[in-house]
């Protein structure tokens, strides 16, 4: 299934929800068996959907699934989701769309979220983060420890070291856990 036919938009700033079908039916019935994805995403973005109204927030969502994953991203054309799009409030968010599915569904999600590019933002963090532990490994230090973060970010920062032709661990618990790069 190509990511044009998983993806749905979700336009907030009409009185209804107009949602894209994210997989054909017929007779009522799936046709390619995916429905467990699709509860998920729609269940995160209405999730997110409520939030924006409540904070009488414009934006679209939109839902793609990727290698088994759901992503949504909420965009806008200005600024208003400014104040949603920090790491630490995107993080939240998305633990507590996360927990709505687990609610409904009974399963547990792994859905990431993206608010106005905040994704974006820390992977370029991440990629500074990096870039300076590898120049503190070439200037002689034998290791170099990043700060705590979460999963999904310590895979991007695994993945960026690699590139580099260094080698990284995480180590730690808990919201201790971080990631330490050797050479």
């Amino acid at each position: 299934m190509s990511e044009q036919d998983t993806a749905a938009v979700v336009d907030t700033t009409d009185d209804e929800q107009h949602l894209a079908p994210t997989d054909a039916t017929v007779d009522g019935d799936d046709v390619d068996g995916d429905d467990e994805s699709r509860d998920e995403a729609d269940i995160a973005a209405d999730y997110i959907e409520e939030l924006l109204d409540i904070c009488d927030l414009d934006g679209d969502i939109e839902i793609e699934e990727r290698a088994g994953r759901v992503y949504l991203t909420v965009t806008d054309d200005g600024a208003a989701l400014r104040v949603l799009a920090k790491p630490d409030t995107v993080t939240a968010l998305q633990e507590l769309a996360r927990i709505a599915v687990q609610a409904e569904t009974g399963e547990f999600s792994r859905l990431i979220l993206d608010i106005g590019g905040s994704r974006d933002a820390r992977a370029t963090e991440l990629q500074r983060l990096v870039d300076t532990a590898v120049e503190r490994i070439e200037a002689g230090s034998t290791t170099a420890a990043l700060p705590p973060m979460s999963s999904y970010e310590r895979k991007l920062v695994h993945d960026l070291v690699a590139e580099k032709g260094f080698h990284s661990e995480s180590e730690g618990e808990g919201r201790d856990r971080h990631t330490v790069i050797t050479r």
